[in-house]
């Protein structure tokens, strides 16, 4: 069995964000107030409570741009929230989920043909484990199944 990490955003980039920094389009986040479930935080992986302050912004979760490397929306508390810590766990938000998109890169940050796959959530760490049998999946991204969305990072567990 593989062990599994699910990493959020880094907190550098996420506070850069939070004072104004720029987004993928070089400009700065929208501000909103959240009206409940659906604002998935992408830092601390849990949903932005109604009458909360957020981020709307574009982000690229690849270390530059090149063909395979997708951009999109994504939600942050706007105010400062501590980073998901349970990285050996499947984010409890995940669970309240029906479906996610998970989707294999290679080392040189392109999708892996043929990994892109809709999983129930509860199915979600057995699909990854499975695809991470695959010599050429260095990581993993979970997606949103019905919008694209990043939503966190998995990789193997050192060790």
């Amino acid at each position: 069995m593989i062990d599994l990490r699910f990493l959020p955003l880094a907190t550098e980039t996420v506070r850069a964000l939070q004072s104004g920094g720029p987004d993928a389009n070089g400009q700065a986040p929208e501000r909103h107030i959240s009206d409940g479930p659906g604002n998935p935080c992408r830092h601390c992986l849990i949903e932005i409570a109604a009458g909360a302050p957020y981020l709307i912004l574009a982000h690229r979760p690849f270390p530059r741009p090149q063909p395979y490397a997708e951009q999109g929306p994504i939600f942050l508390h706007a105010e400062p929230c501590a980073a998901y810590t349970d990285t050996a766990g499947v984010p409890e938000m995940f669970l309240e989920w029906q479906q996610l998109l998970i989707r294999g890169y290679g080392a040189d940050d392109r999708i892996v043909y043929g990994t892109g796959e809709v999983v129930e959530t509860v199915r979600m760490a057995e699909a990854a484990q499975e695809m991470f049998e695959r010599p050429d999946v260095a990581y993993i991204h979970v997606r949103s199944a019905s919008n694209n969305c990043f939503q966190c990072r998995i990789e193997r567990a050192a060790g």
